[in-house]
């Protein structure tokens, strides 16, 4: 445990809070640090906001087990400097945002960083959570095994959801020793002969963990064994990059999204060829990730996005733009089964993803 860290479970209080709810049919706004306020759609009118900050604190790590279990309320950077300090690492890189965001936040949101394609997201190292359920009953689920609960595999379900299903305070993390070599390039080259190259490398099986194209240049990062990145570097060529990019890029630090005009995050599946976007383009995740700064209409960045198989969510939501792609009738029933299953009184962040979820 470091010095520095506070801890507090404050675990009695949020489920008093999640009680009286129910008592009074009062819906209520879920947040942490509110470091990622901006995406999704805005509380529901009523809400009263429950704030997990001060519950907070590292509960269990022992490296040698590859498992850390934290509350909810604690800051994503205190997580990763105690992971730091014993040479491991969350792979799925989720973003911190100055340093703001919350262990709570960053699963409920389930976003990732650089690493996603070779590592997995932020539900493939969700272990376990403690929950406080619609029902206002504080639970926990899985551990440090999977376990299915009641039908559902409420500690992955958690992952993504937006709040929508429960209150998170506690959450049991799968962790991954540092690599042991890394090495950070980049090479001037077209969008077209990037994508090329990226396709090459995966095949000979190079140790990519980043490959973001912006610029008019492939930025690509490198992470395994010391022969292997050695090997991966004289095949690859370019000049060395500050390995702080990355960073950079999983915060949104770049001066791409600097651009004033609506920000979008366009989901498509792997190997996709590029397609015309309207607007400036930055290629993550060695393109099945690209962020999009444009004016265009929803319909048709999403018309585009749906027919490359993808679909794409807005980050800065205006002029009644809904966030989140629409999803088909029977998944949106599938929701809405959920939903009245984890949350029968429909208190958790009701209309915070879909308006009728």
């Amino acid at each position: 445990m470091r010095r520095d860290s506070i801890t507090h479970d404050d675990s009695a209080r949020l489920v008093e809070e999640v009680q009286a709810a129910i008592d009074s049919k009062e819906p209520l706004f879920i947040r942490g640090a509110s470091s990622k306020a901006f995406l999704g759609r805005p509380a529901a009118p009523r809400s009263r906001e429950i704030d997990t900050r001060s519950h907070r604190g590292i509960v269990s790590y022992d490296p040698s087990e590859l498992v850390i279990t934290a509350r909810a309320g604690t800051p994503l950077a205190e997580l990763n400097a105690a992971l730091d300090d014993a040479n491991q690492m969350l792979p799925c890189e989720p973003p911190t945002y100055g340093g703001q965001a919350t262990v709570g936040g960053a699963v409920a949101a389930g976003l990732s960083g650089p690493r996603r394609p070779w590592s997995g997201s932020v539900r493939d190292f969700v272990l376990g959570c403690r929950v406080v359920t619609g029902e206002g009953k504080h639970l926990r689920f899985g551990g440090q095994v999977m376990k299915n609960v009641a039908g559902f595999d409420v500690s992955r379900l958690i992952s993504g959801s937006f709040g929508c299903l429960g209150l998170l305070t506690e959450v049991s993390l799968k962790v991954l020793p540092k690599p042991r070599a890394s090495a950070s390039l980049v090479i001037a080259m077209e969008a077209s002969d990037a994508m090329r190259e990226l396709s090459a490398w995966r095949r000979a099986a190079l140790p990519l963990s980043g490959a973001c194209f912006i610029d008019d240049a492939l930025h690509v990062r490198l992470e395994g064994g010391t022969g292997l990145v050695r090997s991966a570097v004289d095949r690859i060529g370019g000049k060395k990059l500050d390995a702080r990019f990355w960073d950079d890029l999983r915060d949104q630090r770049l001066a791409f999204f600097d651009d004033r005009r609506p920000l979008w995050r366009v989901s498509l599946p792997n190997a996709t060829p590029l397609v015309e976007l309207p607007g400036a383009v930055l290629l993550d995740w060695a393109g099945a990730q690209r962020w999009l700064k444009s004016d265009a209409s929803a319909a048709d960045i999403r018309a585009i996005a749906s027919a490359a198989g993808g679909h794409a969510t807005c980050f800065t939501p205006h002029g009644g733009v809904e966030p989140f792609h629409p999803i088909p009738s029977p998944l949106m029933q599938l929701h809405r089964q959920l939903k009245a299953r984890l949350d029968p009184h429909g208190i958790f962040n009701p209309g915070r993803m879909y308006a009728d979820y």
